[in-house]
């Protein structure tokens, strides 16, 4: 009788391909590129738009066009490249890389050309390719997280819905001529929700990483309810500030969230960070999340106007968290020691001035504009350090293979 034996199959190869264009080999490479590019352009496009009147968004209006691309254009960039990257060490599968990267970036570069001078195209065609980068990057996560079968992962992936819908919503109130406001909440409480989901992983263990090899004892508390309870606090409070932003409703659990969410950052050691600018930078970033809470709080009775409170969202959490976990993935990726050196360090400090100088504005108005001004080009100094020093990694660096 003839024996039979079971094929062998070689196992699918995991890992980083090392041929093709090293721009297309890791998501993190196009998008954190395109990010840095894209938030010193727009930010300086805004800017002479303001002191020249060039008419950038052209009918779509020049105010709607510069908070439509800091939210959609240039932090949508910034999420995919973590996603793209965070998503295959969650599953264990491969990267999209390659050619359906290419396209996925095309997608999104697309929408930013379109949305400059929207009437060449007319408003319609720009906002309808604009719209679909969002529900396209949703699509191909889900597809990685349920093949991974990481269904924790999924409460992330519905923060991506929630900013795919308000894209589509924030160009339908503009072209119905309508107000943003709910638009432009809804899209900052599904990133500050990510910060606080994802940033509660990343923070506290990279610095208990970087305290242990320093041997410190007193390390980041590990996940519990007080974890658990500050980010349900966080979904209600930042649901409320959606739907009704000067709500009694919402002073208070806006300020029982930033309270939840300031005992959290406390625990996570964050004044052992200060020798080391990479992981002290993810505790700044941190900070303005229970800051933002208690300024959207403080909107109702005057002391904040809304426009501020909004900002330290914006610039403060959502803007240096961002650009901290840029530099650092960048580094981690390409092989570059996990430090901050001055230029990095340099990057940190002009934003971290810059997410102070905005909100702060309103407390000199004889020099508001100046203000705003001189944070502008804070945020433009910051992401232009980032692309010098770190597009030549990004473009040409590929992490050395274990030996």
């Amino acid at each position: 009788m003839n024996e039979t034996h079971p094929i062998k199959r070689k196992p699918v190869p995991r890992g980083i391909a090392h041929t093709g264009p090293v721009i297309l080999a890791y998501g993190f490479r196009p998008f954190f590129l395109a990010a840095g590019i894209w938030a010193v352009v727009a930010m300086g496009l805004w800017v002479v738009c303001l002191m020249t009147g060039f008419p950038i968004g052209s009918g779509y209006g020049g105010a709607a066009w510069h908070a439509h691309e800091m939210l959609f254009g240039y932090t949508s960039a910034a999420l995919a490249g973590f996603l793209l990257t965070a998503i295959p060490n969650w599953t264990g599968r491969l990267p999209v890389s390659g050619i359906p990267l290419a396209i996925l970036f095309a997608v999104w570069l697309a929408g930013r050309l379109v949305l400059i001078r929207p009437d060449l195209v007319g408003v319609g065609w720009a906002v309808g390719v604009d719209i679909l980068f969002l529900p396209l990057l949703f699509a191909i996560c889900l597809r990685e997280v349920i093949a991974g079968r990481k269904w924790r992962d999924l409460k992330v992936l519905a923060a991506v819905l929630a900013l795919a819908i308000a894209n589509a919503s924030y160009h339908a109130l503009i072209v119905w001529g309508a107000d943003t406001g709910l638009a432009n909440r809804l899209a900052v409480a599904a990133y500050i929700m990510l910060i606080g989901i994802i940033g509660g992983r990343v923070v506290p263990s990279f610095t208990r990483n970087w305290l242990a090899k320093r041997h410190v004892i007193n390390l980041p508390a590990p996940y519990d309810r007080l974890d658990s309870l500050a980010l349900l606090t966080a979904l209600a409070g930042l649901g409320l500030w959606v739907v009704w932003p000067t709500h009694l409703a919402t002073v208070i659990v806006c300020i029982v969230a930033g309270a939840l969410h300031a005992m959290r950052l406390a625990r996570w050691q964050s004044w052992q960070t200060a020798e080391e600018r990479l992981v002290l930078v993810l505790h700044l970033a941190y900070a303005a999340v229970p800051l933002g809470f208690f300024a959207i709080a403080l909107v109702p009775s005057g002391l904040v106007d809304a426009a501020s409170a909004l900002h330290v969202f914006t610039v403060g959490a959502i803007g240096l968290m961002t650009l901290a976990i840029m530099s650092r993935a960048t580094r981690g990726h390409t092989g570059m020691p996990l430090t901050a050196p001055a230029l990095t360090a340099a990057s940190y400090g002009f934003l971290v001035i810059g997410a102070v100088l905005r909100p702060g504005a309103m407390l000199v108005p004889a020099h508001y504009m100046t203000l705003v001004a001189i944070s502008g080009l804070c945020w433009m100094a910051a992401f232009l350090l980032y692309v010098v020093e770190y597009g030549p990694a990004l473009l040409t660096r590929r992490k050395p293979r274990p030996e």
